[in-house]
């Protein structure tokens, strides 16, 4: 059952949209109603004062993500950013979206005094306090910010950051396409279509019914990195797919999903502010804008064959049976293995990444 200030607190953010939907015109773009459901301040779920991140539904937690699975995916991925902090000359590491802090503690536990400046880039007030705590030992090599800074030098990283980035949605009615929005019905949100220019980018026969998404926001982060990283290397994990499997004929009803209490459901419209919402990655459009904005791709591949380039294998030697199990889960093909993808990115460096070494998949995107 809901707490009271559970329930005030998704109630104060239905009104909130409510308001938004009305100054608009009675209509919202999905991407805005997203964002709100998400991110607005003291009431959007990262925003709120919930457990998010944990192994089991009785932590009070909604997902699971890879560093609090296993202590050895951040390991793995610190042998990567060593190697790019070493080509890029830097000691500065930067990390989108930190979550609980496990990642950023498995980092800075595994490269030491090679960071010489570890900081997070989070909206979120109340996931910012917990990292604090969490992090505490690290000292003056922390420190937070809520927004891209002008210049930035040495190794970016973030672990399921982009699958979080607001999308627009789009609907094929067998003879145009519409931009799906929220309006109000009754007192409650229900979908609403306009006619609209958007397009996937793609040429498809799609299917009559279709529905899918536009990750405007994803690129746009992606190009403001580019003008702003003088010097180093970035890398993403998040589950999605190459434009190819991405707007596949067969994936009619697009990738949204929202998670709750360690449960999926495809209703974003329902219980606001208490789930995560989320939608898969389009790495060729991420990819792209990578380019178009004077970064270079250096690699591309599963979750899997990234972290077994990065010695993932080794650490498991000596293991116990729980750290083992859970660690299989990051690399098997039915679990993590395969639908969570590593793209690279780099500008004014010279890298050979050990990541994409074998079984990169650059050539699919």
């Amino acid at each position: 059952m809901q707490s009271n200030e559970g329930d005030s607190v998704s109630a104060a953010l239905s009104r909130r949209i409510d308001e938004a939907i009305t100054a608009a015109g009675g209509w919202l773009g999905f991407d805005r109603f997203m964002a709100m459901a998400l991110y607005e301040p003291g009431l959007g779920y990262y925003s709120r004062e919930s457990r998010k991140f944990g192994a089991l539904p009785e932590s009070g937690s909604d997902f699971v993500t890879a560093p609090e699975l296993s202590p050895l995916f951040g390991r793995a991925l610190a042998r990567q950013v060593a190697q790019a902090l070493a080509a890029a000359g830097s000691g500065e590491v930067w990390e989108f979206g930190a979550g609980s802090g496990a990642l950023a503690a498995q980092l800075l536990e595994s490269l030491g005094e090679r960071v010489t400046r570890y900081t997070i880039v989070d909206l979120s007030g109340s996931l910012r306090a917990r990292q604090r705590e969490r992090l505490a030992a690290f000292g003056d090599k922390l420190r937070w910010v809520d927004a891209l800074p002008e210049r930035m030098a040495g190794v970016i990283v973030g672990n399921e950051v982009l699958d979080a980035m607001p999308v627009q949605l789009l609907h094929f009615d067998s003879a145009q396409w519409l931009e799906r929005g929220v309006a109000l019905e009754g007192g409650r949100f229900v979908w609403s279509d306009r006619p609209t220019e958007l397009r996937p980018p793609v040429e498809a026969a799609f299917a009559p019914g279709t529905v899918t998404e536009i990750h405007a926001q994803a690129r746009a982060f992606v190009a403001t990195l580019a003008e702003r990283l003088e010097r180093g290397a970035a890398f993403f994990i998040d589950y999605g797919f190459p434009e190819a499997e991405y707007w596949h004929p067969q994936r009619r009803g697009g990738t949204l999903m929202c998670h709750r209490a360690h449960r999926s459901d495809d209703d974003p419209l329902a219980d606001v502010g208490e789930k995560d919402i989320t939608a898969h990655v389009d790495f060729t459009g991420i990819a792209l804008a990578a380019q178009d904005a004077g970064l270079d791709v250096i690699g591309y591949t599963t979750q899997a064959r990234f972290l077994m380039n990065c010695g993932i294998l080794d650490l498991l030697r000596g293991a116990d049976v729980r750290t083992t199990a859970n660690t299989q889960k990051l690399l098997t093909e039915h679990e993590m293995g395969e639908l969570f993808k590593v793209i690279g990115l780099a500008k004014g460096i010279e890298l050979d990444p050990i990541g994409f070494a074998h079984g990169d998949r650059t050539h699919t995107l």
